[in-house]
């Protein structure tokens, strides 16, 4: 899959999320097969104040390429410089963000509110094209409620203004994450526009994968939740489609490697205080499911230190 210049090693896409896709976990998902990451939403508003938080939010030092980084805000002029600083500090694909359903963002007009506004829209999405000189894509829901569907217009409206690669949930914004992905809906966006379209929404299996492809003709697939706890699902979708034969699951002392070394990059890159909270939320999805999971959450939730945390997970994970 080729997004700009950027040859993709598949088309596996890890979506981002708001205080989930930080560099430690996007640097994650790609060791086990994700194609790419993209960064959790950072507010251009923020960004251009200097918000440490926001800064942190677009940190992809030492980051393997390529560096998508995921904008978000209503002001054309607002989101051209954000892009524009965003690309200064090494970003290589600049994301917008046309999808979050969440109240707080919409109450600003941004993500998946602006789909109300199609000028709006077009003047957001030709300003950031403009302002530089790296690819950019957009991540959209398929319209406003399901009385208003008006994704096909806007993808469009995205190819015309220049944008490479199309993310598309498969909901509404009312819808949130309520209901039946709409694949259909999918499909006629990818049969209205020639770039790539990535179809998100649902994908929790390999086999889920591969019909969702099928059904939608999309380019590539764009898995969010369903990697949490579980970053080894790219690798395990990859396997699938390319031998249709299914991968075994990772058995405990995998898993334990795996979490052990997202801790420590989390510890380094938060530090330690912030890092050992950080780290409770990604400790609950991996341990969900298994035996006495939830005895052993309410302890590890009151370790404060990384090194009761990291001995936690010794004992656990066996």
């Amino acid at each position: 899959m080729q997004i700009g210049k950027y040859k993709l090693e598949n088309n596996l896409i890890l979506a981002p999320m708001a205080g989930v896709t930080d560099r430690p976990f996007r640097q994650l998902c790609k060791e086990l097969g994700a194609g790419m990451a993209v960064s959790e939403m950072v507010s251009c508003n923020s960004l251009l104040r200097g918000s440490q938080k926001t800064l942190r939010r677009a940190n992809h030092e030492g980051e393997t390429f390529p560096r998508s980084v995921q904008i978000a805000g209503s002001d054309p002029k607002v989101m051209a410089q954000g892009a524009r600083l965003n690309e200064e500090r090494g970003a290589q694909i600049i994301d917008i963000n046309m999808g979050c359903p969440a109240k707080k963002v919409c109450n600003t007009l941004a993500g998946s509110a602006l789909l109300r506004d199609e000028p709006l829209v077009a003047a957001i999405l030709e300003a950031v094209v403009k302002a530089v000189g790296i690819p950019v894509t957009l991540k959209i829901r398929t319209g406003w409620s399901p009385e208003n569907k008006n994704g096909v217009l806007i993808a469009k409206l995205a190819e015309a203004a220049g944008i490479q690669a199309l993310s598309v949930h498969g909901r509404t914004r009312s819808c949130f994450f309520k209901g039946e992905a709409e694949y259909d809906t999918i499909a006629e966006i990818k049969a209205a526009v020639k770039i790539p379209v990535i179809a998100n929404g649902d994908i929790e299996t390999p086999e889920k994968a591969k019909q969702v492809l099928e059904k939608t003709g999309a380019d590539g697939i764009m898995i969010g939740r369903a990697a949490q706890g579980c970053p080894w699902i790219f690798q395990s979708i990859a396997h699938y489609l390319k031998t249709g034969e299914k991968l075994s699951e990772p058995t405990n002392l995998e898993i334990k490697k795996i979490l052990l070394g997202h801790l420590d990059n989390l510890y380094q890159f938060y530090g330690s205080e912030l890092g050992a909270m950080v780290a409770r939320k990604h400790v609950s999805w991996y341990s969900k499911g298994q035996s006495h999971g939830a005895q052993f959450r309410d302890h590890f939730n009151r370790l404060e230190r990384p090194d009761e945390q990291t001995l936690a997970i010794e004992q656990f994970f066996t």
